[in-house]
């Protein structure tokens, strides 16, 4: 059975240019992570205050929490481009040194998912970020040399949902790391109101709270929600999200009240039931359900079940929690399924 989520429901899918309208410009504007936006603020006003560019940022945390819109922020409250890229989109070396030696000076370059740099890349950036300089390798064999290159001073920002698996050297060439946190229900009815507000859309403060409670803690997710909404209401109302709407949008497309769809549920039938709470391996649970890939799971599906206290990591394995079996309606397993 085919458990892969609806793109409308999926943080880490491709964003649309609808949601790139909704993005704040500036820190004042940017809602929610506020203990990340207190420091990023020191941060930029020294900078501005001594004439230098922004110390090079790390950002982390689960997708659609606005990695990409902070880079963006940051770059405008710096008054410079951002230049974007995705990491699996850089190859060569070639690829890198050319973007790097076009940088003007004090813009921002921002790669997403910074883990997956191929590690000869990654390791140009050590200058780089490091002296300003890039190392570029002429001829091969004894007769090689090595040519130095001075670089624009430039800010790199990189985003990753997977903080573990930024080797040493490249984290400790960021000046600045950050964890984003998921948002609360609170902000997420601002966010949701300030989008429908963008977008002209009328909606009752009881519409953007139940979209809000649905949205897993992701800004990206209420915006999905948000324009499903729209189409609902154009569609089967007046045009206006009505709590009544909201509901019923988010029922036909089988999101419950604590934002969990099909592929949540299925995990967590598969741990509960089939593997009797666990503990489990994530690879082992993304084979029972058939087309999922494990990465999908440790990226979609498991921070916020863990968030919401339905799931454990263990060394073991994935366990689940009693709070999954009420949620199922089922009682706890008497024991583990290994021992």
């Amino acid at each position: 059975m085919d458990f892969q989520r609806n793109p409308d429901l999926d943080p880490a899918e491709r964003e649309e240019p609808f949601d790139y309208s909704l993005r704040p410009q500036r820190l004042t504007e940017y809602i929610g992570q506020e203990k990340v936006k207190a420091r990023l603020e020191i941060a930029l006003k020294a900078a501005l205050k001594r004439s230098e560019v922004l110390d090079h940022v790390l950002l982390f945390g689960p997708p659609g929490l606005g990695k990409t819109t902070l880079a963006h922020v940051l770059a405008n409250e710096m008054g410079a481009p951002c230049k974007v890229i995705q990491a699996p989109a850089l190859e060569k070396k070639g690829d890198l040194a050319a973007i790097l030696t076009n940088l003007d000076e004090g813009e921002f370059l921002f790669i997403d998912e910074i883990h997956r740099l191929p590690p000869a890349i990654e390791e140009m950036l050590y200058s780089a970020m490091e002296d300003r300089k890039l190392d570029i390798l002429i001829g091969q064999g004894p007769s090689a040399q090595t040519l130095k290159v001075d670089l624009r001073a430039f800010t790199l920002v990189g985003a990753t949902t997977r903080a573990g698996l930024i080797t040493k050297p490249l984290h400790d060439r960021f000046g600045m790391v950050h964890r984003l946190e998921y948002y609360t229900r609170a902000e997420l009815g601002i966010i949701a109101n300030r989008s429908a507000r963008v977008l002209g859309v009328e909606m009752a403060p009881e519409g953007a709270e139940a979209i809000a409670r649905r949205s897993r803690g992701t800004p990206r997710i209420v915006n999905r929600l948000l324009r499903r909404c729209r189409d609902y209401a154009e569609v089967k109302g007046q045009g206006v999200i009505t709590p009544e709407i909201a509901e019923a949008c988010l029922h036909l497309h089988e999101v419950d009240d604590l934002g969990l769809d099909g592929l949540d549920r299925a995990y967590l039938e598969a741990l509960c039931g089939k593997f009797k709470g666990g503990p489990v391996g994530v690879r082992t649970l993304a084979a029972a359900l058939g087309e999922v890939e494990g990465d999908a799971l440790e990226d979609l599906v498991e921070p916020y079940l863990m968030q919401i206290g339905f799931q454990d990591r263990t060394p073991q394995g994935r366990r689940a929690t009693d709070a999954a079996y009420d949620y199922l309606g089922l009682k706890p397993s008497a024991g583990p399924l290994f021992s």
